[in-house]
């Protein structure tokens, strides 16, 4: 009889400011408190009974007496509060030196190396801006130059953006991967191929055809279930984000929906199965947290809280599934950038009962749970947490 283990990261789900949140000028962010606020209350009846309620104070959420999973919140220990470095310690692996951001633009040397090797007329942008906002003011000269976008954020990306047709999508990706070996001695966490459609009269749109290539990370949890026999399922955006490795198979969605989908088919494909499946929710951050919509993030919470059932229901009494996140990104906050906050950990299992986890001290604790899910010592990795596998329920 094998176990599954499903790992659902919301993508830029914070449940309140980190203590250190004043560092990265994250004061008073409350991804999940903030946005029932902005709404009028949230509505999540299967996550309020799971006990999300209960990681603060939201409106319309009341902090259930006896949830029915073990709840928790994880505090970052891994410098920096964005996609690469969270989703990497949730895998066991603690970024101590923070990836290079460039606030005012990439240097001169930089910019001139990729144009020749790339082969381009030049660049667009090379500043920091909105990913929607920067194509709707560059996208009609991008058409007309043939000259890519690039562009940043407060996060460690180069961005390109450029246009699917005009441009051509396999060129875009050429030229990232020729972006993606050049900028490695610049610690630059990831270059983002941004492909959009439309034009000038009818406006531009970003397609879900979008690409990151990540810098190859150290050792990690998946590594580890993968030479241990176990297969490793990643869903959305998780390939990428590991550089492909030790995968057994994968489906790249550009979406929510798309993504659950592809959990629940997997979940049912690996009954009597050892099976670790990572999925990354890219909506929440991409779509409602960076473009400031408490509206459309509340949405999405609630399409998550009427999908979360079925997925209930598939599992084996050996099973888990785990809510978690990879930093916060609050739609009512200033800016467009992630925020740092604490993230949730929402952990059930048919036999595992419910309770509070409490404050934990770092993502990697859900690294060390999955190893200990599956028999394995977390300790084979250095930077690994505290597994609550083994921690009795109060």
């Amino acid at each position: 009889m094998g176990r599954r283990v499903v790992c659902l990261v919301a993508d830029g789900f914070g449940v309140g400011a980190s203590p250190d949140a004043v560092d990265y000028g994250d004061l008073g962010a409350n991804t999940l408190a903030n946005t029932a606020r902005a709404v009028g209350g949230l509505r999540l009846p299967t996550l309020e009974k799971l006990g999300m309620g209960c990681l603060s104070d939201v409106p319309g959420m009341a902090p259930v007496a006896a949830p029915a999973a073990r709840v928790g919140k994880l505090q970052e220990r891994s410098a920096g509060k964005d996609t690469t470095t969270g989703h990497w310690e949730l895998a066991g692996l603690v970024t101590r030196e923070p990836f290079t951001t460039f606030p005012s633009g990439f240097p001169k040397e930089l910019v001139d190396a990729f144009v020749r090797l790339a082969e381009i007329p030049g660049v667009l942008g090379n500043y920091a801006a909105s990913g929607t906002q920067i194509i709707d003011d560059l996208g009609a000269e991008h058409l007309a130059t043939g000259k890519p976008i690039l562009y940043t954020s407060g996060d460690s990306v180069f961005q390109i953006a450029a246009h699917e047709t005009h441009f051509g999508l396999e060129r875009l990706y050429k030229i990232c991967e020729i972006a993606r070996r050049l900028t490695l001695d610049s610690r630059i966490g990831r270059v983002i191929a941004r492909p959009f459609v439309g034009d000038a009269v009818s406006g531009f749109k970003r397609t879900e055809r979008r690409r990151d290539y990540s810098i190859d990370p150290g050792r990690h949890c998946l590594d580890v279930l993968y030479e241990g026999g176990v297969e490793v399922v990643s869903v959305g955006k998780i390939d990428d984000i590991f550089n492909h490795r030790s995968l057994t198979r994968k489906e790249h969605t550009g979406n929510n929906r798309d993504s659950l989908k592809a959990t629940l088919e997997f979940l049912k494909n690996s009954r009597g199965k050892d099976a670790f499946i990572f999925t990354n929710l890219v909506d929440f951050d991409m779509l409602y947290g960076h473009r400031r919509d408490p509206r459309g993030y509340a949405g999405a919470l609630a399409e998550l809280d009427a999908f979360y059932p079925k997925l209930l229901a598939e599992l084996a009494e050996d099973d888990l599934i785990l809510l978690t996140s990879d930093h916060g990104c609050d739609p009512t906050f200033r800016g467009s950038d992630h925020t740092r906050e604490y993230v949730p950990l929402i952990a059930y299992g048919p036999k595992l009962g419910g309770g509070d986890l409490g404050v934990r001290s770092g993502f990697s604790d859900v690294a060390a749970s999955v190893l200990s899910a599956f028999k394995m010592d977390p300790r084979v990795l250095p930077d690994a947490g505290q597994s609550f596998i083994e921690q009795r329920s109060p």
